[in-house]
């Protein structure tokens, strides 16, 4: 068993494992969501009527998606967007401390959910449970579950590979997207089930040393920091994690699309191409900031005003 003051380097810098997750909430801690003006209260009834949500349902808990325990909170009033964290957080990692659903809030009717495998949602073993159509089928059966027609939806990572599937196959439930984190190679293929075989490997590896794969030693240094992580369950999500999407479909999409990237991530790469194949998407590249972009506080700006915009525009 290593010592919890083993050191891992993540992305040049060198942590230890109580480190790890100090690193990740670092980027949020102290930020001040930006005054936000909302829409006319017409337009806000307007839209809250059309998504309208269930009395009956809590509004946090859990539900079940086709056999599989799906747990979610949500936070304040008005039209919906759904939150959807990358591989190995939840969301209270991912959302909830960086201070992301406190900036949104105003705005917004945040809805968060831990993806299947991962926080309080069920973990199934198989790499057959995860996948794009099962955890893209999980935030549609949630926006079922809570009486929810349309929203919008902001994904990281992981996340955002479940949004761009959920714009290439479902893009008549959403109103506008929001990707960090996100690149070519991760969704545009060919798969690549080398580097996914890599991650896989690295969470059930027993000694966490002998990886020879750096980034895959990084997300499993991040992976045993956060408590409740099931490292065999994240092996079979990692088995699936990437799936390509039909370029050809996301030609089809007709919403605002803002994709928010670092400059330095040498976990996704560039997103030039998937840009390109979006009709209405616009890209931020924060320029010194890594794959961990959505904990950067220079990523909250670009994220607000577009949300903002989407508002008053509606």
């Amino acid at each position: 068993m290593l010592s919890p003051d083993y050191p891992y380097r993540i992305q040049g810098l060198r942590v230890n494992r109580r480190e790890v997750l100090r690193y990740a909430f670092v980027a949020g801690v102290g930020l001040v969501a930006i005054p936000l003006i909302g829409c006319g209260k017409d337009e806000e009834e307007a839209r809250a009527t059309l998504t309208a949500v269930a009395t009956a349902v809590p509004p946090s808990g859990s539900f079940d998606s086709d056999g599989v325990k799906i747990h979610y909170e949500t936070f304040g009033e008005g039209y919906p967007i759904i939150l959807i964290h990358g591989f190995t957080a939840n969301l209270d990692v991912n959302w909830l401390g960086p201070n992301w659903v406190e900036a949104i809030k105003p705005m917004r009717r945040v809805v968060v959910l831990d993806c299947r495998g991962h926080g309080e949602s069920d973990k199934p073993h198989e790499p057959e449970a995860y996948g794009n159509e099962n955890m893209a089928g999980d935030v549609l059966r949630l926006m079922d579950y809570l009486g929810i027609e349309k929203a919008d939806i902001f994904g990281y990572s992981m996340g955002s590979g479940i949004t761009c599937y959920l714009l290439a196959n479902h893009r008549e439930r959403l109103t506008s997207a929001i990707m960090a984190g996100i690149g070519d190679r991760f969704v545009l293929g060919p798969a690549d089930e080398v580097r996914s075989n890599d991650m896989a490997e690295a969470m059930l590896a027993e000694d966490p040393s002998q990886i020879t794969n750096s980034m895959a030693r990084n997300f499993r240094a991040i992976a045993e920091a956060i408590p409740g992580n099931d490292l065999e369950a994240l092996a079979a999500c990692a088995m699936r994690a990437r799936e390509p999407v039909d370029a050809a479909a996301l030609g089809a999409v007709d919403i605002p699309v803002l994709l928010i990237n670092g400059g330095k991530d040498d976990v996704m790469g560039t997103a030039d191409e998937l840009v390109a194949a979006i009709p209405r998407a616009t890209q931020v590249i924060i320029a010194d900031a890594d794959h961990l972009v959505v904990f950067d506080p220079l990523a909250r700006e670009p994220a607000l005003s577009f949300l903002k915009r989407q508002q008053e525009e509606a």
